[in-house]
């Protein structure tokens, strides 16, 4: 691997001059990105920002809060690296850029209280599961009902990331392995991620059912941790490589193919060998199946039932499953096992929706504006259900579609796959 496109190895400002002289500024990038087209201002595109860190990186300009401004506001989507002729390695040279930025910036308290507490959060899984028993208690008490009526949570400018919140599931402990129902055909391991192992349970539950259903024995490892994709865009590359680790620990068994459901975890899970600097990694990287080409890469037994739904379900493409995973049909294969439903791609064009990891959390006005085309195709299309296959996406658009009489549900494709394998079974 060449190093100067390794995130392994310690990047200073010349290295990141070695990166962007990649690009031919050709401009090809900019009708893919999304903040380019909310703004149509050139530091907005890629090959702005790409001209920023350059003229941040040889001197020429001055690292200030107006030029890192122009970098927070990438969502790392990565629809110009799917349409770059020179193949900039734009999410390396974005890492890069701002974990050497990150040294020497200066944050106001309430964006570094907010960044803290996110990282540190989901990088602690005891802590994860504390603040989930907490927001369940939150919500069934009452309190979120009186705080939402008092403007208490506007005041403090936590009314948008209280309203991506669902309701919080009982958080039971998982078994360690779950046996196959009926022959068993293999075992996979399941990543559960940290954000979804505490607001996505149910999805979860729905995918260990499938996966039992198919004849699979799923096991859970105790030990996992966050996948550190957020640490990574962030620029704590060594929070982020620290848990790399512990999932390379956790995640041992070199024959065992490893199922995600959120693509952004298996996104960046697929790239550990890039990321981590350990023997180990590149085996990984390569063990790691998102669950729907998963499920369409096996075979089926012969006496699984899946009942038929008459439904209208629009499918939103996640930006990770598209331009990384680059598995974009995949979730609409496992839905068309379903007979009777109606499967619909989400118009409101091909930008991504907002949600973006911590985007949503940093940039709430520019993530509404996103999510604004979305919101209107799924109403335009009058679906029952709209199916995302990554719980940032999901926890975003079912906001924005909140309160709306006859909304669509939100749900994952896995979770609609497990209804009707229910349904279907004897005596379901």
């Amino acid at each position: 691997m060449n190093a100067e496109y390794d995130h392994r190895v310690p990047l200073d400002e010349r290295a990141l001059l070695r990166m962007t002289d990649r690009c031919v500024q050709c401009g090809l990038c900019a009708p893919a990105c999304p903040t380019y087209a909310l703004s149509r201002e050139e530091a907005e595109s890629p090959r702005g920002r790409i001209a920023v860190i350059q003229g941040i990186a040889c001197g020429e300009l001055a690292p200030d809060a107006h030029a890192l401004a122009h970098l927070d506001r990438c969502l790392e989507c990565l629809a110009c690296e799917d349409v770059c002729p020179s193949r900039v390695p734009f999410a390396t040279l974005m890492d890069a850029a701002r974990a050497l930025l990150e040294r020497s910036r200066h944050r106001p308290l309430r964006e570094r209280v907010l960044r803290a507490a996110l990282l540190d959060g989901v990088a602690r899984p005891a802590a994860l599961r504390l603040a989930g028993r907490a927001l369940r208690l939150y919500q069934r008490s009452g309190l979120r009902t009186a705080l939402r009526r008092s403007g208490i949570l506007r005041g403090l400018g936590l009314d948008a990331p209280e309203a991506l919140l669902p309701d919080v599931a009982p958080l039971r402990r998982w078994h360690g392995r779950i046996p196959a129902q009926g022959p068993r055909r293999g075992t996979v391991a399941l990543f559960t991620g940290c954000i979804a192992a505490v607001l996505d349970r149910p999805t979860l539950e729905a995918a260990v059912r499938v996966l039992t259903r198919l004849g699979f024995e799923v096991h859970i490892p105790s030990d996992q941790a966050c996948c550190g994709a957020l640490h990574q865009h962030e620029g704590a590359p060594r929070t982020a490589a620290r848990l790399a680790r512990r999932n390379l620990a956790a995640f041992a068994d070199p024959e065992v193919p490893i199922v995600t459901l959120a693509s952004g975890c298996g996104a960046h899970l697929a790239r550990y060998g890039t990321v981590c600097a350990d023997d180990r990694a590149a085996a990984f990287a390569a063990r790691v199946r998102d669950i729907h080409a998963f499920l369409v890469e096996v075979p089926w037994p012969q006496d699984v039932g899946v009942a038929p739904l008459a439904a209208r379900v629009a499918v939103h493409v996640p930006c990770t499953l598209a331009n990384v995973l680059h598995q974009a049909d995949a979730p609409r294969r496992v839905l068309s096992r379903i007979p009777g439903l109606e499967i619909l791609p989400l118009g409101g064009g091909t930008h991504c929706c907002g949600a973006a990891g911590a985007y949503v959390l940093h940039h709430p006005d520019e993530a509404r504006r996103l999510r604004e085309p979305k919101v209107a195709a799924v109403r335009a299309l009058r679906a029952d259900y709209l199916a995302t296959a990554n719980i940032g996406c999901a926890l975003h658009l079912a906001a924005g579609l909140r309160g709306e009489r006859g909304a669509a549900e939100v749900v994952h494709p896995v979770v609609l796959l497990d209804r009707q394998l229910a349904a279907g079974a004897p005596g379901g």
